[in-house]
């Protein structure tokens, strides 16, 4: 989206401390206006440089410190170009100033997507010029990303959760059916091993014999029928055998 990260305003060196000798207050300007002539030319790294130079003149330099941010916050080094707008904010000066320190601090925590710390930033920019609506526009903007950055955690840690219960889940599951297999294992084998043993017993086990219920007369009696039937066989056999030979034909 098109001027979301506004590039860093640039104060020109307009204000001096009176109370700064005339010598000091001369070395200041001149590294302020040697540094805004390079940050124009987008020498940012000279103009580093320069504005470091009026820093070693006049530390509380609100324009040193903020320009200095500024060029720091173009070579994309947003945390030192924070404090050096934190900085800023330490000399007494107009409320446009500091509206437009913590607008910086804003975007330096906007590029690294810090929205809480920028959302706080915006709205003391805006506290400082209500009227600023490039804050107010950045402000929307980080609120938004904050609640899909909150949005997506929290989906994120559902998610997490869910797919923790599932694999729990999915792991007890695996337990139970484990056991279950050992279970049926164990039956399977328990009723071979019974098959086994009373296949084992039926073996061993021999015909005996049974009783007789014949009493000793009754017993002999039988002897005696099964010798005459035994004996009249004998005799039918015989009379088989017995006869007229059958003559034997002549040869022709």
């Amino acid at each position: 989206m098109k001027n979301i990260f506004l590039p860093a305003v640039t104060i020109l060196a307009s204000l001096v401390a009176l109370t700064l000798p005339a010598a000091a207050q001369q070395g200041t300007s001149k590294y302020l206006r040697e540094g805004n002539a390079q940050y124009k030319k987008q020498q940012y790294a000279d103009a580093e440089a320069s504005y470091k130079k009026a820093l070693e003149r006049n530390a509380r330099s609100m324009e040193g410190n903020f320009n200095l941010g500024n060029s720091l916050y173009e070579q994309k080094r947003y945390e030192a170009a924070r404090q050096q707008y934190a900085n800023a904010l330490k000399t007494p000066s107009r409320k446009e100033n500091a509206a437009d320190a913590n607008y910086n601090i804003g975007n330096t925590f906007m590029e690294d997507k810090k929205w809480e710390e920028s959302i706080a930033a915006y709205k003391k920019a805006l506290k400082a010029n209500p009227a600023d609506e490039q804050a107010r526009y950045n402000l929307a903007y980080a609120q938004e990303m904050l609640k899909k950055q909150q949005q997506q955690n929290s989906d994120g840690k559902d998610n997490k959760e869910q797919k923790d219960k599932d694999k729990q889940k999915d792991k007890q599951d695996q337990q139970n059916k484990d056991k279950q297999d050992q279970k049926d294992q164990k039956d399977q084998q328990d009723q071979k091993d019974q098959q086994d043993q009373k296949d084992q017993k039926d073996q061993n086990q021999q015909p005996k014999p049974k009783p007789s219920k014949l009493t000793q007369e009754e017993a002999k009696r039988l002897l005696q029928a099964l010798a005459q039937q035994e004996k009249k066989l004998q005799e039918d056999k015989m009379k088989k055998t017995k006869g007229t030979p059958v003559s034997v034909e002549k040869d022709w």
